[in-house]
């Protein structure tokens, strides 16, 4: 039996860590992490240039100051380096691994999936997105996301959970889509508001999470710190899981 676990994961695009007053700044990403106190971490928009500078190398300097495991999804070359997504956990990651999510003639898109180790026994795949910004694109990603090679590849043993910057503010296909295999979090239900973008003044509702009922979300935060409203265009989102006490496998299989 899977012994009751409780986790926190967050979603947060850094923006390559440039925050609203123009600075760049990985440290103060770093910052806003730690005032969260995360288990879990996705990152969006991360850029890794190979620099003398220790904070050039983003997903390195803010996985090695928070003493946290990280896998990075590399989706492009971008200023001589690398840009993506980056999952940190302060739990093992046993596999990673980028699926390629592009749309032809659009910026190239992944998805990346970490195997975090809950236990002797057990895993949580995250996967962690950054969807493209035109309507059509994002219609064919979804299809991608819920294939048998991405969020329903039967080699999967553990929970799922899905979440990132869909950039989808109104209910598409792809909410429709992913809220037909995992359960879908309803920020109206748990926040004051119903939008995440732009931090400053929120207009959109950008960043979502998607998850195996296994998992019980208990809470959800909008972290609004000083820090954090000027650090990127986003803010981070929190949410606090219970993992249920269960024998059989995960459904579905």
């Amino acid at each position: 039996m899977i012994r009751i676990d409780r986790i926190r994961i967050v979603t947060y695009n850094v923006h390559k860590c440039r925050g609203l007053d123009q600075r760049t700044s990985p440290a103060r990403i770093v910052a806003v992490l730690r005032e969260l106190e995360a288990d879990i971490i996705a990152l969006q928009e991360v850029l890794s240039l190979n620099r003398a500078a220790r904070e050039a190398n983003q997903a390195r300097f803010i996985a090695e100051e928070l003493g946290f495991n990280y896998c990075f999804g590399v989706n492009r070359r971008l200023k001589g380096g690398v840009y993506g997504n980056v999952v940190l956990s302060r739990l093992p990651i046993s596999v990673a691994r980028n699926y390629d999510i592009s749309v032809r003639g659009r910026e190239r898109r992944g998805c990346l999936r970490a195997d975090v180790v809950l236990g002797a026994t057990h895993l949580l795949h995250i996967f962690n997105v950054h969807l493209g910004t035109a309507f059509i694109e994002r219609r064919q990603q979804a299809r991608k996301l819920i294939s048998p090679v991405i969020l329903n590849n039967k080699e999967l043993a553990g929970w799922r959970l899905m979440l990132g910057d869909f950039n989808e503010w109104r209910r598409g296909l792809s909410s429709r889509l992913l809220a037909q295999h995992l359960a879908s979090i309803d920020i109206r239900t748990h926040l004051r508001r119903s939008r995440t973008y732009p931090g400053v003044l929120p207009l959109l509702h950008l960043d979502h999470i998607y998850h195996d009922p296994a998992l019980e979300l208990e809470g959800l935060i909008l972290h609004r710190s000083r820090t954090a409203l000027i650090a990127s265009d986003h803010l981070p989102l929190a949410a606090d899981f219970r993992l249920r006490a269960v024998e059989e496998k995960r459904p579905g299989q």
